[in-house]
């Protein structure tokens, strides 16, 4: 992928080398000691004063960076500048507004608006931050297990991620929230399978303006593409893990139907064509 000599986003804000929360001294059971203390009807400042005394020797020194990474950061980056003109258009074009989203580099584990979490979660969005997350990691964890390298593999994954956040902003993310609350956990899950299949489409639409703008695709970037989405289809990973697929316990669709809504969207490049929520079921 042609992504070098560009300009990256102001929106990255990286976390690598910050410590975990501490535990003892801070932190949730911290916390919950001043709650318990506050009840009792004892006075916490003594507490309170202690935890942050003792906060900077539990931090410890700063993570070390893996300089290794430091051309992986650049490249998100940039790919992330590109979604921010991508979809900046493509909104106004349709008399909507886009908000830049922040894409936080962690280490490790993370805490969002959308609670603690660690690297096994993978790349996430939260939106009630509108941030998304990613330990770089993640991406030799997409060759060496996942048997998906490549730059344009990565690219696709940051572009899944800001998909959800062009979902939050069109309202979608909430509608589906809304009602996954009021139906059974199979339908819930198919919900969930329908907007992550939109967020594959959204990548793929991102992908289609980038090659238009800016000529980004070099040969074999599609199929890297294809792999990292065949990669992560529900059915894959259950079976791979289990030995056997459930599909009623699908969440994020089938490594076909993640890789064909990709291809959708990087063909015609139409937002309008994404509508994954009217199509049955069966037929996505």
């Amino acid at each position: 992928m042609r992504w070098k000599g560009r300009r990256g986003s102001d929106n990255v804000e990286d976390r690598r080398s910050a410590r975990g929360p501490a535990v003892a001294g801070g932190g949730i059971i911290g916390i919950v000691i001043v709650i318990i203390v506050i009840v009792m009807g004892g006075d916490p400042a003594p507490l309170l004063q202690q935890m942050q005394q003792n906060q900077p020797a539990q931090q410890g020194a700063p993570a070390r960076i893996d300089p290794a990474q430091d051309e992986l950061a650049q490249m998100v980056s940039v790919v992330l500048a590109d979604t921010e003109e991508v979809w900046d258009e493509l909104l106004r074009e349709d008399g909507k507004q886009y908000r830049d989203p922040k894409l936080i580099l962690f280490r490790d584990s993370v805490q969002s608006a959308c609670g603690f979490q660690n690297a096994a979660t993978g790349p996430f969005y939260c939106p009630l931050d509108e941030q998304v997350y990613i330990d770089l990691s993640f991406f030799d964890d997409m060759k060496s297990q996942l048997g998906a390298p490549g730059d344009f593999a990565q690219a696709y994954v940051v572009a899944h991620e800001v998909g959800h956040h062009v979902q939050k902003i069109l309202g979608t993310n909430e509608r589906v929230h809304n009602r996954q609350r009021q139906v059974s956990k199979e339908e819930a899950n198919q919900l969930s399978v329908r907007l992550e299949l939109q967020a594959d489409f959204y990548a793929g639409v991102w992908a289609h303006h980038a090659q238009q703008n800016w000529r980004i695709l070099e040969e074999g970037d599609v199929e890297e593409a294809l792999r990292a989405a065949t990669a992560i289809g529900d059915d894959r990973l259950q079976k791979q893990s289990r030995g056997y697929v459930v599909p009623e316990s699908f969440t994020h669709g089938t490594s076909e139907q993640r890789a064909r809504w990709f291809m959708r969207g990087l063909k015609g490049g139409n937002v309008n064509d994404g509508d994954t929520f009217s199509i049955p079921y069966s037929q996505l």
